[in-house]
């Protein structure tokens, strides 16, 4: 029996070739032709923008711990590079992270998410263990374990919350949106992390995870009146946790830092003394009259800010500043165009959060808020924030490697042409025309 199948074949092998036949194509196999249709993720070099401005705040803290610790350091210990010689090694140390995170997929965190969420929580019960933790200005925060160096958990839990977030508001998508499916689950995963790090106690970066817990969760789509009903039952709490203790006598000390100069408002008013000092373009590299700690306790740490005031004055202050700017601007594209949902929430998580911080530290050095003991985030002194804040940046340089274009304002699609900035098409006679095929009777 002859099949129409079978007479074509027939048919082509007939004709002598270079006849206008039509050719028979084979049939695809269906598993070629899932594999064809399977989207394939093209990648291209990462936001540069972003590696120049973390890069550029690494070498400025690098430079300004060694400016205000050197003379301290040296009176102390003999040795100007007590402080300034583990920064280089942890800066180092997480330049190599960065790396790697930058060339892994930022898929695979989905993977590791939830190991990280519960290891971050162990290691934050373990800092309540007398045993294991460090007390450092009444606050116990560090974590020693044997021989190994001091770590702060809470800058790891930073981390693995926002990976963690990133990947359960990805999983849920609009169920987020509900009370039980949304709001309340969230409140039982964000909330015993940020109580945990309240009772070490260390309100600063308690802050910093809930601001960037909130930020994540408004972006994931949550419910506008739940969110609502959430801060305003958010700020009574708040309130009775500052009107007594501390707390309030250090909100007292903010009112009105020049009442109590030599006591709790010390730390406020010294800072003002260094910005003031430097003026507009500073004193000088190594002018500070406050290197050093001599007259600013944690002048290297968490009032470094104060001393780049100082020794460059308004215009190195405010370069600080725009470098951070940058960082959000280009976080914050990396968001928008980032190819799934999880990619775009972990980008805008991890720039909330270290935008968040930087805003915090410089807010308590210039006077905006009371004093609470948080790093500037790439210049402060610290392996721990240090090496995480570094391998979230690489995180983030994975994300932007793989954007698309969303055709935001911002976005300029790189085939578009230089005289009228519309996208040029080859015209119809830029190539010759393929011949019809001819039905044959």
């Amino acid at each position: 029996m002859i099949t129409p199948l079978t007479a074509v074949r027939a048919l082509g092998r007939d004709r002598a070739p270079g006849r206008d036949a039509p050719a028979v194509r084979e049939r695809t196999p269906a598993r070629d032709r899932a594999h064809a249709n399977t989207l394939q993720r093209q990648r291209h070099e990462p936001e540069y923008g972003i590696l120049v401005a973390i890069v550029a705040l690494a070498a400025i803290g690098i430079l300004m711990v060694y400016s205000s610790s050197a003379i301290k350091s040296f009176l102390q210990r003999d040795d100007p590079f007590a402080i300034v010689g583990p920064q280089i090694f942890w800066a180092a140390l997480g330049l190599v992270a960065m790396v790697v995170m930058m060339r892994v997929d930022y898929r695979w965190l989905r993977v590791v998410s939830v190991p990280m969420f519960i290891v971050g929580v162990a290691a934050l019960l373990l800092v309540f263990v007398p045993a294991l933790n460090k007390v450092v200005g009444g606050s116990a925060r560090w974590l020693t374990i044997g021989p190994l160096p001091a770590v702060h958990p809470a800058e790891f839990m930073k981390l693995a919350l926002v990976v963690y977030l990133a990947h359960w508001f990805a999983k849920r998508g609009t169920a987020v949106h509900g009370l039980r499916s949304g709001t309340l689950p969230f409140l039982v995963i964000a909330g015993p992390v940020i109580v945990l790090v309240l009772l070490e106690p260390d309100l600063g970066t308690a802050s910093v995870l809930a601001f960037t817990a909130f930020t994540m969760f408004f972006l994931a789509g949550a419910n506008l009146i739940h969110l609502a009903a959430l801060v305003a039952a958010a700020i009574p709490a708040v309130c009775l946790m500052f009107m007594k203790g501390y707390q309030m006598d250090r909100i007292t000390a903010w009112l009105n830092p020049w009442d109590s100069a030599s006591s709790l408002g010390f730390h406020s008013v010294q800072g003002f003394l260094a910005l003031a000092l430097g003026g507009v373009v500073g004193a000088g590299l190594g002018e500070s009259r406050l290197a050093g700690g001599l007259f600013l306790p944690n002048a290297f740490n968490d009032f470094i800010f104060a001393i780049i005031g100082e020794e460059f004055g308004l215009l190195g202050a405010g370069l600080v500043i725009v470098l951070f700017l940058a960082f959000g601007y280009l976080g914050i594209r990396t968001s928008l165009g980032a190819p799934d949902t999880f990619g775009a929430l972990l980008a805008a998580g991890i720039t909330a959060w270290i935008c968040l911080q930087a805003f915090i530290n410089i807010a308590v050095v210039v006077g905006l808020i009371p004093v609470t003991g948080i790093p500037l985030p790439f210049v402060s002194a610290g392996g721990s924030s240090l090496v995480i804040s570094f391998a979230a940046v690489g995180i983030l340089l994975s994300v932007s490697r793989e954007t698309v274009e969303r055709g935001t304002w911002n976005d300029a699609p790189a085939d578009r042409g230089r005289r009228d900035g519309r996208a040029h098409l080859p015209g119809p006679r830029r190539g010759p025309v393929a011949p019809r095929a001819t039905r044959r009777a």
